[in-house]
């Protein structure tokens, strides 16, 4: 199998992660247009991910956060985003990096962006993984830089369905609409040679 080099998969995920954090900075600046609402499914126990320990025992493995109509103080970095809740009635700030989110969906449009984990990444990077890595479920050893984006892969869903949508926080009790779901996914590694 070829050695990419290029790390297209990196290339797509970041600049796909560069899709939320644009929509997210004009919400910032502007509102929420129209009916657009968001859905955003990140890794509670990711690097840079901050949350009350209430909510973090709550949710010990992700969290999906709901930006309709009951959110404030909504502020974009370079690297994540940190935004005002309400959890049960209860106002809590949440910060999330870009690189632990795993969902972004818009369901009035609907859209939505899927990052999933993907398995034989040492393939992929011309490393073997060794039999003992295998044995404890341990990734390969990678540079520092490169570990962290190569963990995942992005699947863009046109009619997406929310992950974990039982467990939605900070949606308001009456609860947003919720996509139907039903529409293809186009995963990205379909075109990837093998």
């Amino acid at each position: 199998m070829a050695i990419d080099h290029i790390r297209y998969d990196i290339l797509a995920q970041d600049a796909l992660r560069g899709v939320v954090r644009t929509v997210l900075v004009d919400a910032a600046k502007n509102g929420l247009p129209g009916d657009h609402h968001f859905f955003i499914t990140f890794d509670t126990g990711a690097e840079g991910v901050q949350v009350s320990p209430r909510m973090r025992a709550q949710y010990p493995a992700d969290m999906t956060i709901v930006l309709q109509h009951q959110f404030w103080d909504l502020a974009v970095a370079e690297d994540g985003f940190s935004v005002g809740l309400s959890f049960g009635g209860v106002a809590e700030k949440v910060a999330v990096k870009f690189a632990a989110i795993k969902e972004f969906v818009d369901p009035s449009v609907p859209f939505g962006i899927k990052f999933e984990e993907i398995g034989g990444e040492a393939a992929a990077d011309g490393a073997p993984e060794t039999p003992a890595a295998k044995e404890r479920g341990a990734e390969p050893a990678r540079p520092p830089a490169e570990h962290k984006h190569a963990r995942t892969a992005p699947t863009i869903a046109a009619v997406p369905t929310p992950a974990n949508s039982p467990s939605v926080a900070g949606a308001p009790d009456d609860g947003p609409d919720k996509p139907a779901g039903g529409g293809e996914v186009v995963r990205l590694d379909r075109f990837r040679k093998k």
